[in-house]
């Protein structure tokens, strides 16, 4: 005889959902207090890019009020929505300052990272840096795939790659210095080609 209830096939019963919910209410983070997000900021969050916090509100998640933030990504036409207790953890951020974005230039003016090993460790270790979201970690994978790009030595995926963190260094610095992202790339190719 069997006294123990099983859960739906491949689902998560009432109570295991509920029990998850409160415990996300119950979670803070220190750092939310200091600085929040406020509707209408433009984020970077670590894995898609650049974006902007559409709405804060309180979401009722099996009979458990979380507090969410919802953030859009036109580029990508996403909408995602996160408990903001877990927001900084999740990998989201303010856009970055000025002097960030300097030193990200001087990391791409700087001379590239040879590397002898295997392209596919390193084309991994690329794109971890480029889904980190740091924007001097982006500029390092810019200014190591740099070469490779304008010759034909460089593979398909290193052009990937490259256009990928092109993108997400573009659009974040075009949203902090409030310019077309078409003229930060262009400035951005001149700096690359004069390194």
């Amino acid at each position: 005889m069997n006294t123990f209830k099983t859960p739906q096939k491949g689902g998560m019963t009432d109570e295991m959902a509920r029990a998850a919910a409160e415990n996300t209410a119950r979670q803070s983070d220190p750092e939310q207090v200091s600085d929040p997000f406020q509707e209408g900021d433009s984020i970077v969050y670590a894995a898609h890019g650049v974006g902007r916090v559409d709405k804060i509100g309180t979401v009722e998640v099996a009979d458990t009020a979380i507090e969410m933030i919802q953030i859009s990504f036109p580029g990508n036409q996403m909408t995602l929505r996160i408990p903001l207790a877990k927001a900084r953890k999740a990998g989201l951020r303010k856009i970055v300052t000025r002097d960030i974005v300097e030193k990200a230039m001087t990391v791409i003016k700087g001379k590239p990272h040879v590397s002898k090993g295997m392209w596919a460790r390193r084309a991994v270790a690329y794109q971890e840096k480029i889904n980190s979201g740091d924007l001097i970690q982006i500029a390092e994978v810019l200014r190591d795939l740099r070469r490779n790009v304008d010759s034909l030595d460089g593979s398909f995926s290193e052009r990937k790659l490259f256009e990928a963190a092109q993108e997400r260094f573009v659009a974040e610095v075009a949203v902090l210095e409030n310019k077309d992202p078409a003229s930060v790339l262009d400035e951005l190719n001149k700096t690359m080609k004069a390194a």
